[in-house]
């Protein structure tokens, strides 16, 4: 479902990680070591975002080197920094990865939306917005199209408890069928979701 091949980052020349390869099955994976040890590169390479200096990622047979298109499709991404839009609306938002991902905002997602209590902010810009509320726009946008793979850097930041038990709930729900990799410092989320721990350097 989701295999990543020898990939290597550096960013000024500084070496991030080289040559990881794992072959992901259906499950919640969680990467919660220490910060910069290339977690959010590792994840913003395999949801398409952030390019590898070399190796691929495969989803579902798809390469997101030579077919990203395709490969987009099948991953959807909560990424740490949510205030990539900052004149959007939530519900515009929704519309745009819908439409990137030729599917709809349907009951599924809105009934995601109600439970996170995200409905009374979806018409409100992304610049309006708490951090958590941006967030939910983002973790809502994650039923969307139903991707193979879900990717999550931070995905409980900025939440309140509710939403929390919301997530943790969802995650074990999509895990069943579904990759389901973030990085994390919510030691109860882990738990309550049932997640893996994950070291990156076991990926070598």
């Amino acid at each position: 479902m989701l295999r990543i091949d020898n990939l290597t980052k550096r960013y000024d020349g500084h070496l991030v990680f080289q040559g990881l390869n794992y072959t992901f099955s259906p499950g919640c994976i969680a990467l919660c070591e220490e910060d910069n040890t290339g977690k959010s590169s590792l994840l913003g390479i395999i949801a398409g975002v952030v390019r590898p200096d070399t190796g691929d990622v495969w989803i579902e047979g798809y390469s997101m080197i030579q077919s990203p298109r395709h490969a987009k499709t099948r991953v959807t991404y909560v990424p740490d920094n949510c205030l990539t839009s900052p004149m959007k609306t939530g519900r515009e938002l929704l519309g745009q990865i819908a439409a990137e991902k030729n599917a709809k905002v349907d009951d599924a997602v809105l009934d995601l939306a109600h439970r996170l209590g995200l409905e009374p902010h979806l018409d409100k810009r992304f610049e309006q917005m708490s951090t958590g509320t941006r967030r939910k726009v983002f973790l809502t946008a994650a039923a969307i199209g139903n991707p193979a793979v879900i990717i999550a850097d931070g995905p409980t930041n900025g939440l309140d408890a509710p939403a929390r038990a919301v997530l943790a709930e969802q995650f074990q729900v999509w895990s069943q069928h579904r990759v389901v990799l973030f990085a994390s410092h919510d030691a109860d989320l882990v738990q309550t979701c049932g997640a893996t721990p994950l070291d990156i350097k076991a990926l070598r």
